[in-house]
């Protein structure tokens, strides 16, 4: 009887929990009007998306007109970084403030910032993938900067940013902040009364919500522009027939995130540290990446010298394993990882790397029999890649 498939690759996607899916399921029948309606079945779906809305702006701090609901982090990012750019250049701050180790939803909307006129600053990052703090004093500039943007959480490595302090630093400058959060969101306090940020993505499929909605913070006062046009639908900020039944079921999924954020962070904690000594005990040249700095505990990133990641996630797979090579958006590249190159790894070790991540669908047995199928694997790999 074949062993059941074994899925660490939470932090690519997650499954829909019950109680979200319970949450959701009226609004996909008797509950399905749209909230632009005054009749009945509009008034229900818009008394259903307000109390959403109220919900989510009190999981993250906020105050129900900071929130709006969007497709996920990359419409977030996008919004944050072109809708905050193109507003703020005719102040003349021109400057965007980012890393070379974000998600490409914000990396690419800087390079676009910068084909409309931005002057683009990457900070420097660290060989533990932390930004150099120094650098980003240098860098974000009172009076030219318009916008920083650098992500909480990094979705290939783990590596925990120094977020307060470079809000901070923004504020400091007069500039607006913005992070990605769509890695934090459960595992650490996104919360904006205690950090000074101005915009803050969260998606909903990395917490047991569906695909194809998130939440976007926009701290009162902070200016931007949408980036389409239409109705009126959550301010002029967002056009377009609100997803209620998404929209609920992404309040519960953050709900349910922050009363189990700190039995979730112990007990991911325990399966990758169990599963990082484990792997370098077995494999002493292994290399984890970030390891020096704070992480976050669902997500373990490693390269296995003389292997290449292509082969050892067919060699996982034909295990029942699964993992990823980091990013799920970039599946299928054939370049090594931005992230880990900006860090400094070496091409051949870049190539090398696989991201294990932790979630609710694991256990202590499945640490254990993936320590165990490693080594084997490894050798496997090695004679896939073709390197010696």
């Amino acid at each position: 009887m074949a062993p059941q498939p074994i899925y660490l690759d939470h932090a690519a996607t997650t499954p829909v929990r019950p109680e979200v899916l319970e949450a959701m399921t009226p609004f996909y029948g008797p509950r399905f009007g749209n909230p632009s309606s005054t009749h009945r079945w509009g008034r229900e779906a818009r008394a259903a998306l307000d109390e959403a809305r109220e919900r989510v702006a009190r999981c993250l701090g906020a105050a129900a007109d900071e929130i709006c609901f969007t497709s996920g982090g990359t419409e977030g990012d996008n919004l944050a970084v072109l809708g905050g750019w193109r507003i703020l250049k005719a102040q003349g701050k021109k400057a965007v403030v980012s890393s070379p180790i974000e998600h490409k939803a914000v990396l690419q909307a800087v390079h676009q910032a910068a084909k409309e006129g931005a002057e683009e600053r990457l900070l420097n990052v660290q060989a533990d993938g932390t930004v150099d703090l120094a650098d980003a004093a240098r860098k974000i500039t009172a009076g030219d900067t318009a916008l920083v943007s650098v992500m909480w959480i990094n979705n290939e490595t783990g590596v925990i940013q120094p977020i307060a302090e470079l809000a901070q630093q923004a504020k400091a400058a007069g500039a607006v902040f913005h992070t990605d959060a769509v890695q934090a969101f459960g595992k650490v306090d996104v919360n904006a009364k205690t950090i000074p940020f101005d915009f803050v993505c969260v998606s909903g499929h990395k917490l047991g919500a569906p695909k194809g909605i998130g939440a976007f913070f926009i701290r009162r006062g902070t200016p931007l522009e949408p980036l389409f046009f239409g109705g009126s639908q959550d301010r002029g900020r967002r056009p377009g027939t609100e997803n209620v039944a998404a929209a609920v079921g992404l309040a519960r999924a953050m709900e349910l995130a922050l009363e189990e954020r700190e039995a979730h962070w112990k007990a991911n904690a325990e399966m990758r540290d169990r599963l990082e000594a484990r792997l370098l005990e077995r494999i002493p040249d292994a290399l984890v990446h970030g390891r020096g700095a704070p992480r976050a505990p669902h997500i373990l990133s490693i390269s296995v010298p003389g292997t290449d990641s292509e082969s050892l996630l067919m060699a996982l797979d034909l295990q029942g394993v699964a993992c990823s090579s980091g990013s799920a958006c970039q599946s299928g590249s054939i370049t090594p990882s931005h992230v880990l190159s900006a860090m400094g790894v070496r091409a051949d070790l870049a190539n090398a790397a696989i991201r294990i991540s932790f979630g609710a669908l694991n256990t202590a047995a499945d640490v254990e029999r993936v320590a165990e199928l490693f080594p084997a694997l490894i050798a496997k790999a090695r004679g896939l890649s073709g390197v010696a």
